[in-house]
């Protein structure tokens, strides 16, 4: 099949003849992306179609991935839910936020109400930017990614995932088809710091997952660093899990310094390394005052 499309408003129409793939199920899907390796993957597009539109990119081939109903399910694995990569960020935020409160927290400040529809967690991950909002609470919560080619099938920790600015351990030829992530065991938070709370490239931001049961915290930092991160040293702050009332701004404080001490960030138009840094430390000790005082509140 052949399409077109047109370029960015403002320009010309450009017409481009190119190869539109449209499997009927994930087999097929995995096999054509084997016969066609130049096909780029096309779930909300909400990434995808703005490159094109502008220009940056131009597709030999695309492959629809928008009518496979095995990746637009979500099931319920007992300790975890696992999401399909085509599962839109609108229905995380509707059906999803009692056990994934952090993902979904994270899941209703990307973009608009469209965006939301279309936009999914499966390419978000697939376009590994640093800033996307939904790592940080995949990284928090200690997520798996489930990577499919025609010649099998791989699972791979989100914490080896990223390997660079925009690059992933995907090779050519894969497709992420599932994101299974453990159901929270505790309070959980996501804090973005922006020109406004959607709709907008973070500036930096921030996951935090506390587990009462097992008393571990966990940590996701996004838009500081070449890819996104976790901040070990603040995962391993000493809590008074037996006696919660010794908790105090001091601990708080320097749970956000541990945090900001293991940003990359960088200076660009956004905002600059420090500034990046203080907002991180910042949001920190807001995040683990919350997550605390609401786990206190619970089991008291």
């Amino acid at each position: 099949m052949t399409a077109s499309f047109t370029a960015a408003s403002g320009t010309a129409p450009v017409r481009a003849d190119f190869d539109f793939h449209r499997p009927a199920d994930l087999d097929e899907a995995l096999r054509l992306l084997a016969a066609h390796i130049e096909a780029v993957p096309l779930a909300g597009g909400t990434d995808l179609m703005v490159a094109v539109n502008y220009r940056h990119t131009r597709p030999a081939a695309m492959l629809d991935l928008t009518g496979l109903a095995e990746l637009r399910e979500w099931t319920d694995e007992g300790d975890a839910v696992r999401i399909g990569s085509g599962v839109p960020y609108a229905r995380i935020v509707a059906e999803l936020a009692t056990v994934l409160p952090g993902l979904a927290a994270a899941s209703r400040t990307v973009g608009s109400p469209q965006i939301r529809n279309r936009g999914t967690l499966g390419g978000n991950l697939a376009t590994a930017s640093p800033a996307g909002d939904g790592h940080p609470p995949l990284l928090a919560t200690g997520a798996a990614i489930e990577i499919a080619s025609a010649a099998g099938r791989r699972t791979v920790p989100v914490a080896a995932f990223f390997t660079g600015p925009k690059r992933s351990v995907l090779e050519p030829g894969e497709l992420i088809t599932a994101v299974t992530v453990p159901k929270a065991a505790g309070p959980q938070q996501f804090l973005k710091v922006g020109t406004r709370n959607a709709m907008v490239i973070a500036v930096c931001s921030l996951a935090v997952a506390l587990d009462l049961d097992q008393r571990r915290l966990g940590t996701g930092i996004g838009s500081a660093g070449p890819t996104p991160l976790t901040a070990p040293e603040a995962d391993r702050i000493e809590l008074p899990w037996s006696r919660p009332g010794l908790f105090n701004d001091a601990l708080a404080e320097e749970f956000g310094r541990r945090v900001a001490a293991a940003a990359r960030p960088i200076d660009d138009v956004r905002g600059t390394a420090a500034y990046r840094r203080h907002a991180l430390a910042v949001c920190a000790a807001r995040a683990l005052r919350r997550v605390w005082t609401a786990a206190h509140e619970r089991s008291s």
